[in-house]
């Protein structure tokens, strides 16, 4: 009798506190997760590092002037202070190819253009007469001011035997078109004096 009573107590325990304590545990509050703690490395990651603030155009520096030297692009540099030059040249050609001739000076050979060739003569401001001869004597007067690049075209023209030399003043882009297929001309090879009777 006393075993039957227990067991019915036991039961209705069970029965009676049962739902209540599976109530108490499914009210119980959920753990949410913690925030990160001001500093943590979570936070770290999710901090974004200060931007510069944004350069006015007004406050940017210009650049440095250019030298002159660096300025300068094609392939004659410019004279040196107090002078002026003359770039002579001839483009390569069929049209007189074996006839080449010498442009002087006061009779003194500055250099001697062949198809394909050109030089450069420095010299002093002021009017220079240049000459050039096969067939023809050629004559070109020239204006030379300082600091002033001047270009002349040699050409060969039709005549009865050899071709008749020809000077006429052209342009840097006339030149700067040729300048590819052309080279420096050698120095002129020194002339033999001739003797006095």
């Amino acid at each position: 009798m006393t075993l039957r009573v227990f067991c019915l107590s036991v039961a209705a325990g069970a029965f009676l506190f049962g739902p209540v304590a599976a109530q108490t545990a499914s009210s119980a509050p959920k753990s949410s997760p913690v925030a990160p703690s001001p500093g943590s490395a979570s936070d770290a990651t999710h901090t974004s590092a200060p931007t510069a603030p944004p350069v006015s155009a007004t406050t940017s520096t210009p650049p440095p002037p250019v030298a002159a030297s660096e300025a300068h692009t094609g392939p004659v540099p410019p004279p040196p202070p107090g002078k002026g030059q003359v770039v002579f040249f001839r483009p390569r050609g069929y049209s007189g190819a074996l006839v080449w001739f010498n442009v002087r000076e006061n009779g003194v050979a500055l250099g001697k253009l062949t198809p394909g060739v050109y030089f450069v003569k420095i010299t002093d401001p002021g009017t220079h007469t240049f000459t050039a001869a096969t067939e023809n004597h050629n004559v070109l007067h020239l204006e030379v001011d300082d600091g002033e690049t001047y270009y002349v075209k040699g050409t060969i023209t039709m005549g009865f035997f050899v071709g008749e030399a020809n000077m006429a003043p052209s342009d840097e882009a006339t030149f700067d078109k040729a300048y590819p297929k052309m080279k420096l001309a050698a120095p002129p090879e020194p002339e033999p004096v001739e003797k006095g009777g």
